[in-house]
């Protein structure tokens, strides 16, 4: 049986070849019952359209890239998964590319992406504040938008007002300062910030909405109770047991993220102290880790599998309902909240020297 041509499915649908064409690559409007009378006849005849014809005539090849740190991360997957969904229903396959934390890896996958005419490549996580690096980022973007595709910053901020890109934003200050007012409500004024590579995006916003609930309740930022590095289990472990060590004073831990949180509450345990009874414990991103926890770990919920869903419509141009490939940078924001579980308590009153050791601190 001879393969189906886009001229055969023109005649059956009884349009042209370029109409078939723009119903195919969906790069210009055309009239519902048109489209539906050629989706049909495609049906019908069994037609797929050829990849290599189309990028040869400078069409994309109806892919969505997700360009992520590690597919294993629970922050990554749950946006991958959101991404991968919606390009489903919008009738795109969904290439999931891991850079492994690598600069160099991460624009090396852009430029892959852009080669194989993408319709969209969306870079996920924070980035380090690196005026360089940006520059190649936006360089990138504007080939890729030069060429019909669009470049989707999701969990990230803007490389530059006139960069065209699109922006999928999460309220990361406010969940930060909420968390941490939680704490002081509780009666909280030690409070250790544990976690979070110094000048990534990610930690720089956390920080900064901690350090104004505290400004906001007249409590001191004490530098010595910022504890930044990797967001890691391991991380949160080695260094909380070697604050216990130095004889650090803190009556809570504000964990960058769950993982962190996870390897702190370990450290806890393994020194015979007890959460919340001793130490108050709080996370950040409500993974499925924060429920496994136990006591279940009080944190901050990002809505991960929507940003991935808003990334493609907003890419596709669905979202704003503009239309397809518009050339105006949008951007979208979702908010955080409060999960309240059994990690937080009032604390326990300081002994004798370590109340003389805090207040030397203030």
């Amino acid at each position: 049986m001879t393969e189906a041509t886009i001229a055969d499915v023109a005649r059956l649908a009884g349009v042209s070849s370029a109409t078939v064409s723009r119903v195919i690559n969906r790069n210009y409007p055309v009239a519902e019952s048109t489209r539906a009378r050629v989706e049909a006849a495609i049906v019908e005849l069994g037609y797929v359209a050829n990849a290599h014809a189309r990028a040869l005539a400078g069409a994309t090849n109806r892919t969505v890239g997700i360009i992520i740190n590690d597919v294993i991360d629970p922050f990554y997957a749950f946006i991958a998964r959101g991404v991968e969904r919606e390009a489903t229903a919008q009738g795109r396959l969904c290439i999931i590319c891991c850079t492994q934390g690598s600069h160099e890896q991460e624009l090396a996958l852009i430029d892959l992406l852009h080669e194989q005419r993408a319709d969209a490549v969306i870079l996920v996580g924070g980035a380090y504040e690196d005026r360089a690096y940006a520059t190649q980022v936006g360089r990138r973007a504007r080939a890729l938008h030069a060429s019909g595709s669009t470049l989707v910053l999701c969990g990230r901020p803007s490389v530059g007002g006139d960069v065209p890109t699109k922006v999928v934003e999460y309220d990361n200050e406010g969940g930060a300062f909420a968390i941490t007012d939680h704490l002081i409500t509780q009666g909280h004024r030690r409070i250790l910030f544990l976690g979070g590579p110094a000048l990534f995006s990610t930690t720089v916003a956390r920080l900064a909405g901690h350090r104004r609930a505290l400004e906001l309740r007249g409590l001191d930022f004490a530098d010595d109770l910022v504890q930044p590095g990797p967001l890691s289990r391991r991380f949160g472990y080695e260094r909380v047991r070697e604050l216990l060590a130095e004889g650090a004073v803190f009556t809570a831990i504000f964990a960058a993220n769950d993982n962190v949180a996870a390897g702190a509450m370990q450290a806890l345990e393994s020194a015979g102290l007890t959460v919340p009874g001793d130490m108050s414990v709080v996370g950040y991103d409500d993974v499925p880790l924060a429920q496994e926890l136990r006591p279940r770990l009080t944190t901050v919920r990002i809505p991960l599998e929507e940003m991935g869903r808003q990334a493609v419509r907003l890419a596709l141009g669905i979202a704003d309902g503009s239309d397809y490939l518009s050339p105006v940078q949008t951007s979208t924001r979702v908010g955080t909240s409060i999960v309240v579980r059994e990690s937080v308590s009032a604390p326990k009153p300081l002994a004798a020297p370590q109340a003389r050791k805090a207040a030397g601190r203030r």
